[in-house]
């Protein structure tokens, strides 16, 4: 088998951390780049055989990019503290490196199951939610940006079966305060980039956003659930634009 390195940001992710680390227990190593816990993330890493090392966080790319840099294997599988591989993907992954195929391919994308609670949302353009997670060393590279940051690989890629599981979301609590975060590191990061307000991104676009999730994607088909996670894609949408406005106006003052 092709030696593999697991690797894991995390920043205060004691409630997650050990399903994580012991998900890939599978992998010839696991190295964990911590941003400042102050909970005890570092300790349940170490305890579980992590390599832990310390790095003041200035970006989720720039974090994934240095703990990617002090692997030893050439294969690298990337997860974040509040996913974990399941067992039918650890078998195909394992499968995968002990056999040839995997010399021809540069890196794989991976199904995600992404969770609201304890359900699994299928629809709404949440499932099957691909992320290049599995990629020799020497090829693949996280792209900086603020937010949705993204592996880029140079060479063949193809598609695994299986999945992750993505614990995102705990309860609407957790999802309105993720969301109020994300859509500022959006909307500066279409700041950094030039973008500019056109008409309609404050009135039309969070409601075509509902609409795409809700009715286009079939995120009716998952009721209270479906509805409830559209109109919140529907606000972050409008506060992402709101914010790129306000970071416009504070410019010009």
């Amino acid at each position: 088998m092709e030696r593999l390195s697991a690797v894991v940001i995390a920043q205060n992710e004691e409630n997650n951390i050990a399903e994580c680390i012991r998900s890939l227990s599978f992998a010839d190593e696991v190295l964990m780049c911590d941003g400042g816990s102050t909970d005890r993330t570092v300790e349940i890493a170490k305890e579980l055989g992590s390599t832990v090392l310390h790095r003041d966080f200035d970006g989720f790319a720039n974090q994934k990019n240095f703990i990617i840099d002090q692997a030893k294997g050439p294969w690298i599988l990337s997860l974040d503290a509040d996913e974990r591989v399941t067992p039918e993907l650890r078998s195909e992954i394992q499968t995968l490196l002990s056999s040839e195929a995997a010399v021809r391919v540069d890196g794989y994308r991976i199904p995600r199951k992404n969770y609201f609670g304890e359900r699994w949302v299928r629809r709404g353009g949440w499932w099957p939610d691909y992320n290049l997670r599995l990629f020799l060393k020497d090829t693949g590279q996280f792209v900086q940006r603020q937010v949705h940051e993204s592996v880029n690989v140079d060479g063949r890629v193809e598609t695994l079966k299986e999945a992750i599981e993505h614990r995102t979301y705990q309860d609407l609590e957790d999802f309105i305060a993720r969301m109020n975060r994300y859509s500022s590191l959006a909307a500066q990061q279409g700041f950094d980039d030039g973008k500019r307000l056109k008409p309609g991104d404050l009135t039309l676009r969070p409601l075509l956003a509902f609409l795409k999730m809700f009715i286009v994607r079939s995120g009716i088909l998952d009721g209270s659930m479906g509805f409830q996670l559209a109109v919140m894609h529907a606000i972050y949408t409008y506060s992402k634009y709101a914010k790129l406005k306000e970071l416009y106006l504070n410019m010009s003052e």
